[in-house]
């Protein structure tokens, strides 16, 4: 028998598997199917803004060769929409509440708000929406994170973590782990999608994704190696209290079993669940099952951030 459970700052998750924030929980209704989901450990609510928004013009999403392209602009049904409920949702499984404001007075404000709350579960503080025109990602910018996160933790008391984009250069690695090394944070996901690529129709010649003239953050199995890139960096710098949710080109059990080699915790699944839909999380959950039996593991921990690396 294999076990697939992990803990992040107290919460017990007796799966590992949940959605990527922006898949399958726009509404109570796709979040209910998730939560119910054979393989599903938890589940996380779209990133919200303070107010209902309804983001970028369609299309803003497709499916591509190996993946997918999107430019949502943060369609959600605002903060009072999932704090309801992940509130009143009756549940032995924790909960992930994602935010992402427009502004950083948006994410304080909302964060206030939380703290005031019944909600006992875990907050990610979304820093990478590369998808809304004008609005540049804050984890890009290391300054205004270390001010935002500084003036979070001087009141917010809650779990917290922080939903992170892609980093392409070793000292932007060490750079975010020296700034995130200094709070007391939970968890963080990375990644989000890559940003500003473009896919053409070669039937039409066109851009396939009407925002941004067709730039849009690219997901699926194309960005796996990035996002285990970005799994393996931060684990060998981050604390180890703070965990890690690993998200990217999860399309098969080894996919997942990838990412815990490179030191996730939990893994979560976008394009392919929207491709597929929660019955993915039973096959993935069988899948590295499989995938363990064979290499002889009948614990995450017995792998989880052992990559071996080759002798330079």
């Amino acid at each position: 028998m294999t076990t697939l459970t992990a803990s992040i700052a107290g919460f017990d998750f007796d799966d590992i598997m949940l959605n990527a924030a922006g898949v399958y929980c726009m509404t109570t209704d796709e979040l209910n199917e998730i939560l119910n989901a054979p393989g599903a450990g938890t589940l996380v609510t779209k990133s919200a803004t303070p107010a209902y928004r309804t983001g970028n013009p369609e299309p803003r999403l497709t499916a591509m060769p190996m993946g997918s392209i999107n430019s949502m602009g943060l369609p959600n049904n605002g903060l009072d929409y999932y704090l309801d409920y992940v509130i009143k949702t009756q549940t032995n499984k924790p909960l992930f509440l994602s935010i992402a404001g427009l502004s950083k007075a948006d994410n304080l404000a909302m964060l206030h708000q939380i703290l005031d709350s019944d909600f006992n579960g875990l907050v990610e503080l979304n820093l990478s929406c590369p998808n809304v025109p004008g609005k540049p990602q804050t984890a890009y910018d290391f300054d205004a994170t270390r001010t935002i996160l500084e003036e979070t933790f001087a009141f917010y008391t809650k779990p917290l973590g922080v939903k992170l984009p892609p980093y392409f250069d070793i000292v932007h690695f060490d750079m975010i782990a020296e700034i995130l090394n200094d709070f007391p944070l939970a968890f963080v996901n990375t990644i989000n999608s890559v940003g500003n690529a473009i896919s053409i129709d070669p039937a039409t010649d066109t851009v396939v994704i009407a925002p941004k003239g067709g730039f849009g953050g690219i997901g699926g199995e194309l960005v796996k190696p990035t996002a285990l890139a970005n799994v393996r960096a931060l684990r060998m710098r981050l604390k180890p209290e703070i965990k890690i949710i690993g998200t990217g080109g999860v399309k098969t059990g080894r996919d997942v079993y990838e990412h815990i080699l490179c030191g996730a915790d939990l893994v979560s699944v976008g394009t392919n669940l929207y491709l597929e839909g929660p019955e993915i999380f039973a096959r993935l959950k069988a899948e590295l099952q499989a995938e363990m039996q064979a290499k002889g593991y009948t614990d995450l921990a017995a792998f989880r951030g052992k990559l071996q690396t080759l002798p330079n």
